[in-house]
């Protein structure tokens, strides 16, 4: 009895020393991986959400959540606090990019989610500015001559291309079947957004990464290159020959600036 009792406590006394080394020896639990941002797109003046779809088709492929969020292009702040509420319903860190009229929403936005700033021939203005200002800063926008008016009820005025102008406008490299669809379904730009004066620009704060046709005919290129210096951007492309409409045309190029933005916050 005694010798089966030895053999009993022995055992007990292996096994407790085989479970205290084998948890000393353990990996510590890592825990869940650090969330990738959620890319927000907006799109400008001109242009709607199909916009963003060969961007979001890259994004896709490189294991990215985006959502394309709907610009009212109504009003600076308006606009703004309709984008700051798809921003809320997101958890985890954001990327906001911005195209043309997009960037000055974007750079409106206040959130300690949102890590990083794209701007894709987009504004970037500095508080107090108007995108009708900064676009008038340089000389090579051709944009007034294309405009048709439509005075709405309330006494505002909103803007669209003339559809026979679209193309050389703002798409010259986009595939003429392609421009001439983008032409009947652009979204006006209010006057009052044209003319609404931004607030204090988180750009200041946040990193920022620009890339901008040097063919643009809506924000003259060196409009582009002053907004990004300014800004301090960390990384800045110039894409040759592109027109205004980058998205469509160049959306490998952009792409690979957000993916570049991602994994700088990430």
């Amino acid at each position: 009895m005694r010798i089966t009792n030895a053999v009993k406590l022995a055992a007990v006394a292996v096994g407790l020393t085989a479970t205290i080394a084998s948890a000393g020896c353990a990996t510590a639990d890592p825990g869940p991986a650090p969330a990738k941002p959620t890319i927000v797109l907006v799109h400008g003046a001109f242009a709607e959400s199909s916009s963003w779809n060969g961007v979001i088709d890259k994004l896709n492929k490189q294991g990215l959540s985006s959502i394309a969020a709907g610009n009212p292009l109504r009003s600076v702040q308006g606009d703004a606090d309709s984008v700051r509420s798809v921003v809320a319903s997101i958890n985890g860190p954001v990327i906001l990019v911005g195209h043309s009229y997009g960037g000055q929403v974007i750079s409106q936005i206040q959130d300690p989610k949102v890590k990083g700033l794209v701007y894709v021939a987009a504004f970037a203005p500095e508080e107090g500015e108007t995108i009708g200002e900064l676009s008038g800063k340089f000389p090579g926008s051709t944009l007034g001559d294309t405009l048709d008016k439509v005075v709405l009820p309330d006494g505002s005025t909103d803007l669209y291309i003339q559809p026979a102008k679209y193309q050389r406008q703002f798409a010259a490299d986009v595939p003429n079947s392609q421009a001439a669809i983008d032409a009947l379904t652009q979204r006006p730009l209010n006057d009052r957004a044209l003319n609404g004066k931004s607030g204090a620009p988180n750009w200041k704060s946040l990193p920022s990464w620009f890339i901008f046709p040097d063919a643009d005919f809506n924000i003259p290129v060196a409009a582009h290159r002053f907004m990004a210096e300014r800004a301090g951007a960390r990384a800045t492309v110039e894409v040759p020959g592109a027109s205004h409409a980058l998205t469509i045309s160049e959306p490998d190029a952009v792409a690979k600036v957000i993916v570049d933005a991602v994994q700088a916050v990430g």
